[in-house]
């Protein structure tokens, strides 16, 4: 068994864990050595009914728990399915079956089986979107959904160790046929990585180490968008609403402006997830001007120099602390 799987594990003794099982080799890896270590473990596993194997692997899922002697939960993903988006849609609904379960449960934590191959990829598929610091940072160990703790505890083992481990101790696992489907970018990545290592000297390990990096830069920002957000960020009677300068969004990078923005609307409009980065990109944009607009259920409207983010339906109601604001200034400047 891995010991980096092993020390990552040590901070989570004792508590009630969630563990996602699709019934390929890495999920299955993951579920048999938090058992091994003693993990108070309850499995989730998704049937999307998507594949014709579906039903197999449901199958031997429950009965690999069965004989391990864990709990088992099965979902079915039932209904019409979206013709585009397939896969994200799919995974929407996976995370909400699970998230769902850990709410009602009491689940401290859902432990996901993604590794350094994943991370990896990740990683190139982002540099091929021409992504920033947060993109290229990729997958973090510890973060959220839907108000559950997703987990990460592979990451810093490989997809080959996993495999290796299940062969060796004769365990079944199923092999995924749209990992081998082209069509998909992250395959493509998969079935040509190893060029970059052959022809460039870019090990795995290189990769990794700047990902780790990037995440250093990335949690950094992080707390200083965190400060920059509560800096503007104010209360009264009416709820949570911020007002500052047009400088104060458009003076650091497209990075930070952007997540800044994210942060305000997720903090005053009450959603879970910021809007796209599509939909940001467009409201930053539409802000270099005198604009009135709605996103992730705030208004946001900007006066002359001054932008203001409220709750949406709210502005009329600040509009006359803006008006109060903008007189008491201009009587300072006088």
């Amino acid at each position: 068994m891995n010991k980096k799987f092993i020390n990552f594990m040590n901070a989570y003794r004792g508590q009630k864990l969630a563990v996602a099982v699709s019934g390929g080799v890495d999920s299955v890896c993951l579920l048999v050595w938090l058992a091994k270590i003693g993990a108070d473990i309850v499995a989730l596993h998704v049937n999307h009914g998507l594949r014709p194997a579906g039903d197999t692997e449901t199958q031997y899922v429950q009965k690999l728990c069965q004989e391990m002697g864990i709990p088992c939960h099965t979902f079915y993903w039932r209904g019409p399915k979206p013709t585009r988006g397939l896969e994200s849609a799919a995974r929407d609904a996976r995370y909400k079956f699970m998230t769902d379960f850990c709410h009602k449960n009491n689940i401290d934590a859902l432990m996901v089986a993604h590794q350094s191959d994943d991370q990896i990829e990740t990683f190139l598929m982002n540099l091929g979107r021409g992504s920033g610091v947060y993109g290229l940072a990729a997958m973090r160990a510890i973060s959220f959904r839907d108000g559950v703790k997703i987990v990460r505890p592979l990451l810093g083992v490989s997809r080959a160790e996993l495999r290796q481990y299940c062969d060796d101790n004769s365990i079944r696992y199923f092999f995924d046929e749209m990992n081998d489907d082209t069509h998909y970018t992250r395959v493509r990545i998969r079935k040509n990585r190893h060029v970059l290592a052959e022809e460039l000297g870019i090990s795995d390990a290189r990769i990794l180490l700047a990902i780790e990096n990037l995440g250093r830069v990335r949690d950094f920002m992080d707390g200083e968008i965190e400060r920059m957000a509560c800096s503007v960020m104010c209360r009264d009677r009416r709820g949570t609403f911020a007002m500052f300068s047009d400088s104060f969004l458009f003076d650091p990078g497209d990075d930070i402006r952007l997540k800044l923005l994210g942060t305000l609307i997720v903090r005053i409009g009450g959603d879970t997830y910021p809007p796209r980065l599509a939909s940001l990109k467009r409201g930053a944009e539409q802000l270099r001007g005198d604009v009135k607009f709605t996103l992730g259920h705030c208004t946001v409207r900007r006066l002359g120099s001054r932008i203001i983010i409220v709750r949406e339906g709210e502005l009329t109601s600040f509009r006359k602390k803006y008006e109060r604001h903008e007189k008491k200034e201009k009587s300072v400047q006088a």
